[in-house]
């Protein structure tokens, strides 16, 4: 549907969520989401380990005049890296999971990222690749799972459609919130949070809990999903760290 048109005014973006694309297979798909994100007022993509490499012409061949979103692509390794400076995201995905998440449909998670931008959060949306979609430790990043109700028997989205689908109940959705968070009440940054995840499981590891060894990821997944479900404040995880240290100390003067 043509209808680009010069002489009127672009919509500004403003404070909006990350676009994030977890192992993208073709350019052709990461130019189409570029695309919708144009067409529907979001500008920042994030591109985890592209099969294709990047910069990639099929993408720019795709995007039809949204170069600008792809040349601010920002490149990451893994999807760790690419979330850990955002307090909240959000994974879509068309599989059930053994998760206890929040699952949302996607207007009513649109309504809930205007309301965290308000507070001052930075925001992700992962998308996963063509082939398989995210991964389970993809997915464990998340606080919170978009569904999009579909076909129960055909219900996979084509990588581009599933980012337009987001980025226009976006774009009809309205402003975001004129709200401010007081003191330390947003939510800790995912590489904050990751940080303490990862000094408990070498402390659990040191003491045995996690065995049998073939186990400790899936333990691990379901003790991450816990933490990224309860939204937690900088106070609160350095009140977990707190606790951890009190027990190290308990521990070695037990040992004296």
């Amino acid at each position: 549907m043509a209808g680009t048109d010069a002489t009127k005014q672009a919509v500004t973006p403003g404070p909006s969520p990350a676009i994030i694309l977890v192992r993208p297979q073709m350019g052709e798909n990461i130019g189409a989401a570029a695309r919708a994100m144009k067409n529907f007022g979001l500008d920042r993509l994030r591109l985890v380990a592209p099969r294709d490499g990047w910069p990639n012409e099929r993408a720019h061949a795709m995007a039809s005049r949204a170069d600008d979103i792809l040349a601010g692509a920002v490149l990451y390794a893994d999807c760790a890296a690419a979330v850990a400076d955002l307090h909240t995201v959000y994974a879509t995905t068309a599989r059930a999971r053994e998760m206890e998440k929040p699952c949302l449909a996607p207007r009513a998670a649109v309504a809930e990222i205007r309301a965290r931008l308000g507070q001052g959060q930075k925001v992700g949306i992962l998308f996963g690749g063509e082939k398989a979609g995210l991964d389970n430790d993809d997915a464990t990043l998340a606080q919170s799972i978009i569904q999009v109700p579909a076909n129960p028997a055909f219900s996979s989205l084509n990588l581009g459609q599933a980012v337009l689908l987001l980025a226009y109940e976006w774009f009809i959705s309205g402003p975001v919130p004129e709200l401010a968070a007081a003191g330390d009440a947003r939510p800790v940054s995912l590489d904050e949070l990751a940080f303490f995840e990862n000094r408990l499981e070498d402390e659990l590891t040191r003491r045995g809990f996690l065995k049998p060894p073939e186990k400790r990821p899936s333990m691990m997944r379901n003790l991450r999903n816990i933490f990224r479900r309860a939204d937690l404040t900088g106070q609160e995880v350095r009140s977990l760290h707190g606790v951890i240290s009190a027990l190290i100390r308990r521990d070695g003067d037990e040992g004296d």
